[in-house]
C-alpha cells in the first residue's frame, strides 16, 4: 500500500505541473493578441477632456502609422489622434460630439490587418465554408377549383360635389425673410465667451487711450520695406514695432512683467519678456506667445508671427505655443 500511495502522489504532481504549464501558455497567447485599444492622449496640464469633432476613417479601414484616426477639440486647440502603427481600425468607441476624458478608450486597431486590393481592409479571420442553399421541395399542382358565379357589379355612384376653395389668410407684410440659422458653438468659442464674461464680472473694466504719433514709423516703413523684404523674405509690418516697444516698456517697469504665486505668497519678477499676439484662425481668435522678445530683432518678430499665422490656419498650433504669455497685443 505504501508503494501505491507514492505512485498516486507522483501522478498528481505531474498532472498539477502540466495544468500549470498549460495555463501559463494560454496566458502568454492572450497577451500577444494583435488587437490594441488606444486611449485618449494627454492634451495639456489643465485639459482633462475633449470633444470628438471629426472621424476621417470608416471602420473597418486600413491605416498607416501616424494617419489621423480621430480629431478632438479642446478649449484651446484641436488634437489629432493618430494610429500608432499600421493596421486595420476595427472599432471607434465614440461618435461625433461625444465628450471623452483623458485615458478613456478611444478606438481599437488590429495590427495584423492588411489592406485589400480594392483599397479596403482584410482582417485575418477564418472564413466559414459556404453553405449550399437547400433544394426546395416540389410543390404539388393544385386541384382545379370549380368555377364561381360572378356577382353583378353595382352601378357607380355619382361624384360628390367639391367644396368651394377657402381663401388663404393674408400674410403680414415684411415677414417673408424672417428666418433664423442656428450654429453650434465649438469648445473654443464657448471658452472664449466664458472667459470674457468672467473678466467682466471680476475685473475693473477700464479703457484708456494714449495717442502716439506714428508718422516717423510709417515713413521708416515706407522707406525700407522693399529692402527689408528682399533681405529677410518677410514683409515689414507695424506689429514688430509694437512688440519691441512693449518689450522695452516691460523692461523699464518690471512690475508689469511680474505675477503673484498664490502657493508661496510671493511676487515673481520675470527677467525675460514673453509677449502674446492675437492671430485669427478658422475656429476663432488664438493668442500664441513670442518667447524672449528682448533678444529678437524686427525680422525675428515678423517671421515668428508669420509662422504662427500659418499654423493657426492649418490648425496645427500646440498648447505649448499659447501658454505662458505675460503681455498681450491685439491689433
Amino acid at each position: 500500500s505504501l508503494i501505491a500511495n507514492k505512485m498516486m502522489l507522483t501522478r498528481f504532481a505531474r498532472v498539477s505541473f502540466q495544468t500549470a504549464r498549460r495555463h501559463y501558455a494560454t496566458t502568454s497567447n492572450i497577451l500577444q493578441m494583435p488587437i490594441k485599444t488606444i486611449d485618449v492622449p494627454t492634451m495639456g496640464d489643465s485639459i482633462t477632456e475633449g470633444t470628438i469633432v471629426d472621424i476621417p476613417i470608416n471602420p473597418p479601414e486600413f491605416v498607416k502609422a501616424d494617419d489621423v484616426v480621430i480629431v478632438l477639440e479642446t478649449d484651446k486647440v484641436s488634437v489629432d489622434v493618430r494610429a500608432p502603427e499600421d493596421g486595420v481600425i476595427t472599432e471607434i468607441l465614440g461618435e461625433i460630439d461625444d465628450v471623452v476624458e483623458v485615458g478613456q478608450d478611444l478606438f481599437k486597431i488590429d495590427t495584423d490587418g492588411k489592406p485589400s486590393d480594392g483599397g479596403g481592409s482584410v482582417l485575418e479571420e477564418e472564413t466559414p465554408p459556404p453553405v449550399s442553399a437547400p433544394t426546395p421541395a416540389p410543390v404539388p399542382e393544385a386541384a382545379t377549383a370549380p368555377p364561381v358565379a360572378e356577382k353583378p357589379v353595382p352601378p357607380p355612384s355619382p361624384p360628390a360635389a367639391k367644396p368651394a376653395p377657402t381663401a388663404a389668410p393674408p400674410k403680414p407684410s415684411g415677414t417673408d425673410n424672417r428666418t433664423e440659422n442656428r450654429v453650434k458653438m465649438s469648445r473654443m468659442r464657448q471658452r472664449v465667451a466664458t472667459r470674457l464674461k468672467e473678466a467682466q464680472n471680476t475685473a475693473a473694466m477700464l479703457t484708456t487711450f494714449q495717442e502716439v504719433d506714428m508718422g516717423y514709423l510709417m515713413e521708416l516703413r515706407s522707406k525700407h520695406k522693399d529692402a527689408f523684404l528682399e533681405k529677410h523674405g518677410v514683409k515689414l509690418g507695424f506689429m514688430s514695432a509694437f512688440v519691441k516697444a512693449s518689450t522695452a516698456a516691460l523692461q523699464e517697469i518690471p512690475a508689469v512683467n511680474a505675477f503673484i504665486d498664490d502657493a508661496t505668497k510671493e511676487i515673481v519678477y520675470r527677467n525675460y519678456c514673453d509677449v502674446s499676439v492675437a492671430v485669427a484662425s478658422p475656429n476663432g481668435l488664438v493668442v500664441p506667445v513670442l518667447r524672449n522678445t528682448e533678444k529678437m530683432s524686427f525680422a525675428d518678430v515678423e517671421k515668428e508671427i508669420m509662422n504662427y499665422a500659418k499654423k493657426a490656419k492649418e490648425g496645427s498650433l500646440a498648447l505649448e505655443d499659447m501658454a505662458g504669455g505675460a503681455f498681450t497685443i491685439s491689433n
